[in-house]
């Protein structure tokens, strides 16, 4: 399917919809707000922002009808071709909207999905997007066909608008039931990688997060990805897996993932069929949810992806919240973001906090730190060797009686992996 991006700086008129919900001032400020950023991210010309307060959602055109008539003289007006809509409209009203307005609309599903289409990157990326176009389309045919409507009478006169609209539903059926087959190919490969990573004792830590709250640039500091950080919505779309760039004490290798923004009132069609990026959080060993903490919309962002994850039934799992982006704070005093989680406190552009996310990781990861000397005898070279490789041997000193001493620094769940637990009696937790 061909990607439906819009023209580069295409004007358009943005409308944000407050249905007077009580106590709600706030969120549907910072709804509006974000939507603005979400439609200038599409690369479209914001004209107008037209702003729709009522009591009820009407059923033919979603918009009260003194509202939809305001909005049609300023598209009028201004001769605008495009009407993007902060809500989920139903296919008729959106069909009986670009009639009145004689102007394209879009919904936040519609805008989302141009915005994915534009910035899929891999296979399995441009699969989901095409599967949720076309399950956001089936349900808007109509409105491509109306001038070949069905023709008044009887057997034989009936136009070519119904067949091509038959037509056009079945090969979008045939197509779906196509790229449901290939993401099932590529759910069972992801299955065996999961596998083999599980295997191979490697642990993974899924970076999870707000859109444009930093998790790409973290990534880039933790694993020395390479990834483009770009300061927009949804810069992130698929999900990309490395190795870390820097050594645990420990023979299990570490790998970081970096997964693709949340945002609120996130369409339940993308969440479904973004079902396999999804799934890669719920193998993981530990999360760390990035939160910007420069952001004024701080708590509201943070309880968004709270919410998400409990939907993707992850919420339990261990968590480090790390509150990005303090370099942008003059005060450093940051509230915390409740008490449930460790926080701590770290700037991807200027790497401040970033050695005590690794040693936190580390210690959700693998246990406490345990710190101390060492003398090992001769028939424990082995053993001397697979923690010079892992690189859990500091510093190597003679005593006084000429015997060999090595500083050494091992994690608890590696200790437990030597019979000799002997020699590491004195060791002491960091």
């Amino acid at each position: 399917m061909e990607k439906t991006s819009q023209p580069k700086d295409q004007r358009a008129i943005i409308v944000s919809i407050d249905l007077l919900r009580a106590h709600q001032d706030h969120l549907e400020q910072f709804n509006s707000n974000e939507f603005i950023e979400l439609a200038k991210s599409s690369g479209l010309k914001v004209e107008h922002h037209f702003f729709s307060k009522q009591n009820f959602v009407a059923a033919s055109h979603f918009l009260s009808k003194g509202k939809a008539d305001e909005l049609k003289y300023i598209v009028e007006s201004e001769n605008i071709k495009l009407v993007v809509l902060d809500c989920e409209l139903s296919p008729s009203q959106e069909r009986n909207l670009e009639k009145l307005l004689c102007a394209r609309v879009l919904d936040r599903t519609g805008l989302i999905l141009d915005i994915f289409a534009a910035r899929a990157q891999s296979d399995i990326g441009k699969l989901q997007v095409e599967l949720a176009q076309l399950s956001f389309l089936s349900t808007r045919l109509v409105r491509g066909w109306s001038h070949l409507e069905r023709q008044k009478g009887g057997i034989g006169l009936r136009g070519p608008g119904e067949t091509q609209l038959e037509t056009d539903r079945r090969l979008i059926s045939n197509r779906i039931k196509q790229l449901k087959k290939k993401l099932d190919k590529q759910h069972n490969q992801k299955n065996l990688n999961r596998y083999s990573r599980k295997k191979g004792n490697n642990k993974l830590v899924a970076l999870v997060g707000y859109t444009n709250a930093g998790k790409t640039s973290l990534f880039n500091l933790l694993t020395k990805g390479g990834l483009d950080a770009e300061d927009k919505l949804f810069a992130t779309l698929d999900t990309t897996t490395r190795r870390s760039n820097f050594k645990f004490q420990t023979f299990e290798t570490v790998l970081f993932s970096d997964t693709v923004g949340f945002i609120s009132n996130l369409p339940t069609k993308l969440v479904e069929s973004f079902k396999a990026t999804l799934d890669d959080l719920a193998s993981a060993d530990l999360l760390i949810h990035v939160i910007d903490a420069a952001d004024s919309n701080r708590d509201i962002k943070t309880k968004e992806v709270d919410l998400i994850l409990d939907e993707l039934g992850v919420n339990s799992m261990p968590q480090i919240r790390a509150l990005n982006k303090i370099d942008l704070i003059k005060n450093k005093e940051i509230w915390p973001t409740n008490n449930l989680h460790l926080e701590i406190k770290i700037s991807s552009e200027t790497g401040e906090g970033l050695e005590e996310l690794k040693n936190k990781v580390s210690e959700c990861l693998f246990g406490n730190l345990l710190h101390g000397w060492v003398q090992f005898s001769p028939v424990q070279a082995s053993v001397r060797s697979k923690l010079f490789d892992s690189g859990c041997i500091i510093e190597e000193k003679l005593d006084s009686s000429g015997q060999h001493q090595s500083l050494v620094s091992i994690s608890q769940s590696m200790l437990e992996q030597f019979e000799e637990i002997d020699i590491f009696k004195n060791l002491k937790p960091i």
